[in-house]
């Protein structure tokens, strides 16, 4: 019997108005356009893409932070797309975030102690002397002391305050963490220390991540699968030996040939790709990265590619993969 994937996304949507167009009617940017993926119990799914290509909103559209405008989120084998918020409570233990800057996802006015114990506040029945000795282990947890528990946020580094934010997760026990872009405003040492962290618990706790991130090479170090995208849409998914030993999609090409490399005597042939990131307020017809693309043909201008297996585990989003359409081309 098939496993039921822990988290399951279907035709997943969301747009957001931004401004009246000269008519006076409303614009809508596609932040996510229609993307599905499925997330195994204990296995981190990483989404790569370049900033704005809608990530982030991907991340708080599975923890129902955002209410989708289409498709489905499926958590558990529960459809929570849109359900009240009520229906909601008490699921939430189960997702967590670990959100981008440390400095800003943290309250400045509570100590420590507070901020790590607040989710068993809100969710569990313990006592004051229950939180606060439960605090005070996940402190330890993470790297950190109990005698940090009466600090307060800006008293530590970067790194300090993200294995607080990672403590504040942890507290509920939840079966899934979405961490966004967790380490991108920490040292490149911290990056290292923060993610070997993040491996240890979903070891020892069996966590599930959803790791979002616009660095290949911190994807590489913690990913089993890695779904990139543009434009709000998904333009290939594989494990990620095979993504970075064969990468299908242009777009993953270039991205992949950006990484450096730390060995200086070496020399990588860089895929410079033309143009800016379109406009997701205005995006382009067909293919989504056609002006941008090197192997662009005239189909990609005007049919969008279906997002399909072309290998067991290996999906992708791209014409040069679709032989239906390359005899239309010929």
């Amino acid at each position: 019997m098939k496993e039921t994937p822990l988290i399951e996304v279907k035709g997943l949507k969301k747009s957001f108005a931004v401004k009246k167009g000269f008519l006076g009617t409303t614009k809508y940017l596609r932040a996510v356009d229609g993307i599905s993926f499925a997330i195994r119990k204990g296995e981190t799914f990483s989404l790569v893409g370049e900033s704005g290509c809608g990530k982030s909103t991907t991340g708080r559209l599975v923890t129902r932070l955002l209410t989708p405008n289409d498709g489905e989120v499926w958590f558990k084998g529960q459809n929570i797309s849109h359900i009240s918020d009520n229906q909601m409570r008490p699921l939430r233990k189960d997702m967590q975030m670990v959100f981008q800057d440390p400095y800003a996802s943290l309250n400045p006015r509570m100590k420590v102690k507070d901020l790590v114990a607040e989710p068993l506040l809100i969710h569990t029945k313990l006592s004051p002397k229950e939180r606060d000795k439960l605090a005070n282990e996940l402190l330890e947890t993470v790297g950190l002391s109990s005698f940090h528990a009466e600090r307060y946020a800006h008293e530590f580094s970067g790194g300090q305050r993200q294995r607080i934010g990672i403590a504040r997760a942890l507290s509920v026990r939840p079966s899934l963490i979405v961490a966004d872009e967790p380490v991108s405003a920490l040292d490149v040492s911290i990056q290292s220390q923060v993610l070997n962290l993040l491996q240890d618990l979903q070891e020892e706790y069996g966590l599930t991540y959803l790791f979002i991130s616009h660095d290949l090479s911190v994807v590489e170090h913690i990913s089993d699968r890695i779904g990139v995208m543009y434009l709000g849409s998904l333009v290939e998914t594989a494990d990620k030996d095979t993504l970075y030993d064969k990468p299908l999609h242009p777009y993953t090409q270039a991205l992949l040939s950006s990484v450096p490399v730390p060995d200086p005597s070496l020399k990588k042939e860089r895929i410079i790709l033309k143009g800016d990131l379109p406009s997701p307020v205005d995006p382009p017809s067909g293919c989504r990265f056609h002006t941008r693309c090197p192997s662009c043909m005239e189909i990609c201008k005007q049919h969008v590619p279906v997002f399909r297996e072309v290998e067991p585990g290996h999906e992708v989003a791209c014409h040069l993969f679709d032989e239906e359409m390359l005899k239309l081309e010929r």
